[in-house]
C-alpha cells in the first residue's frame, strides 16, 4: 500500500507531493508538445525540400536516382543553423548556466534547476530562502474551496449538514493516490465541505502549530486593536506553508460568512443565506486549526479548562476570519526593516523583488495610459 499523498501527513510533505505531481504533469505535456513540434518541423522540412529546385531535390535522391522517402534521422537538425530553429532555450542549457540566480528567478519562478527536468538527479540543488511566487497551498484545499465558492455559497448549513461517508472516503483516496481530482457540479457540496474539514482535522500538527497555541489563545479577550496587533505578529511567525494555507482558508471562510444572511438579487428575487456566520464557522473549524497538548484526565480542572479554551479558540478564529486582510498585510515600516536585513543576507532576492516591483509599476502605467488614450479617442 502506497503512502498517502495528502491526508494525515505533514503539511510541508503535502506541498512537496503536489509540486512533484505538477512537475510530472508539465514534463508529460512538454514531452508531447515537443513531439508534435518535431513532427511539424519534419513535415515542413520535407515540403520545403520538395518545392526547391531540381538541384536541391538531388539531396533527397538515393544512389540509383530514386527518391529517398525514408524517415529522417533524429539528428538531422544538428547542422541546421540555430537561428532557423523554433525558439526557446533547452532545459540543459538553463541548468548549465552559472549560479547567478538573480537573473533566473523570474524565468524559473524561484524553482530548483533540477525540478525543471525529471531526468536529472539532485546535484547542484539549491535551497532558496524566499519564494514570493509559488503559493504553498495544498491542491486539495484549493480544489475544495473553489468548488464551494462555485456551487455552495448559498447552501444552507454548509459545513454543518451531514455528508456521504462513502463518497467522502472515495474522494480522499483519489487525492491520496495522487490523482488529478477535478470537482464539478456532479459532486455534492456537503461531501466537499466534509473533505475539507477532514483534511485539517487529520493533520499530524494543527495548521497553527501547537507551540503558538497559548499565544494565540491569550489574545481572545484583548481590546480589539491590541488583539489585532498581537495576531498580526503571531501570523508572521508561521512557517510559509502554514501561513499561505491559513490565508487561503481565512479568505474562503470570510467569503462564506459574507453569504450567511438572506439577500435580494438583481431581479428582486430573494436569495437565501447559508446561515454560516464567522462565529459559526469558527466554532466548526476552531478545534481543528488550534490544538493544544491534551490535559491529563486526572486533573480535576481539566474539563472546565477545556470549555474555557474552546470559547477562546472560537473568539480568536472569528477575529482571524473577519480581519484576515489586515492581519496578513505587512506595514511599510516592517517591510522596510525586512528588506534592509535581506539586503545584507540575500542580495539576489532583493534584486529580483525590486525589478519585479518596477516591472509591475511600468505595466500598470502603460495599461492606464492606453486606457486613457482609448477614452480620449472615443
Amino acid at each position: 500500500e502506497c503512502c498517502p499523498q495528502a491526508f494525515g501527513i505533514p503539511l510541508s510533505q503535502v506541498i512537496a507531493n503536489d509540486w512533484t505531481h505538477k512537475q510530472t504533469q508539465e514534463a508529460v505535456k512538454g514531452s508531447r508538445r515537443d513531439c508534435l513540434e518535431v513532427e511539424a518541423t519534419v513535415t515542413e522540412f520535407r515540403a520545403q525540400i520538395q518545392k526547391k529546385s531540381p538541384f536541391s531535390r538531388e539531396c533527397m535522391l538515393g544512389p540509383g536516382g530514386e527518391f529517398a522517402d525514408e524517415p529522417l534521422s533524429p539528428t538531422f537538425l544538428d547542422n541546421v543553423s540555430r537561428s532557423h530553429r523554433r525558439g526557446g532555450v533547452s532545459v540543459d542549457s538553463i541548468t548549465d548556466l552559472g549560479d547567478n540566480t538573480s537573473r533566473l528567478l523570474e524565468a524559473l519562478q524561484l524553482s530548483h534547476p533540477n525540478e525543471l527536468d525529471l531526468r536529472r538527479t539532485l546535484e547542484r540543488s539549491k535551497t532558496l530562502s524566499l519564494n514570493p511566487i509559488y503559493r504553498q497551498v495544498p491542491r486539495v484545499v484549493d480544489r475544495c474551496c473553489q468548488h464551494i465558492e462555485a456551487y455552495g455559497l448559498q447552501t444552507v448549513g454548509i459545513f454543518r449538514v451531514g455528508s456521504s461517508k462513502k463518497r467522502v472516503q472515495q474522494l480522499r483516496e483519489e487525492f491520496d493516490q495522487g490523482f488529478d481530482v477535478f470537482l464539478d457540479d456532479s459532486h455534492c457540496v456537503h461531501d466537499v465541505a466534509a473533505l475539507l474539514k477532514e483534511f485539517f482535522r487529520d493533520m499530524p500538527d494543527s495548521l497553527i502549530p501547537k507551540e503558538l497555541y497559548s499565544a494565540f489563545v491569550s489574545t481572545a479577550f484583548m481590546e480589539r486593536m491590541a488583539q489585532l496587533s498581537m495576531l498580526q505578529l503571531l501570523v508572521y511567525l508561521l512557517p510559509p506553508c502554514n501561513s499561505d494555507t491559513l490565508y487561503q482558508l481565512l479568505q474562503f471562510l470570510n467569503k462564506v460568512a459574507q453569504h450567511a444572511q438572506d439577500s435580494i438579487g438583481p431581479e428582486r428575487q430573494e436569495i437565501p443565506g447559508n446561515k454560516m456566520t464567522a462565529s459559526n464557522l469558527a466554532t466548526i473549524f476552531g478545534p481543528n486549526l488550534l490544538q493544544r497538548e491534551k490535559l491529563l484526565e486526572r486533573d480535576p480542572s481539566a474539563h472546565a479548562m477545556e470549555i474555557e479554551y474552546s470559547a477562546s479558540i472560537i473568539l480568536v478564529l472569528q477575529s482571524l476570519i473577519e480581519n484576515y486582510e489586515a492581519l496578513f498585510m505587512v506595514s511599510p515600516e516592517v517591510q522596510h526593516d525586512i528588506l534592509r536585513r535581506l539586503f545584507q543576507t540575500e542580495p539576489d532576492v532583493i534584486d529580483y523583488l525590486l525589478r519585479r516591483k518596477l516591472n509591475t509599476t511600468l505595466y500598470q502605467n502603460r495599461t492606464q495610459d492606453s486606457s486613457s488614450g482609448r477614452t480620449i479617442a472615443k
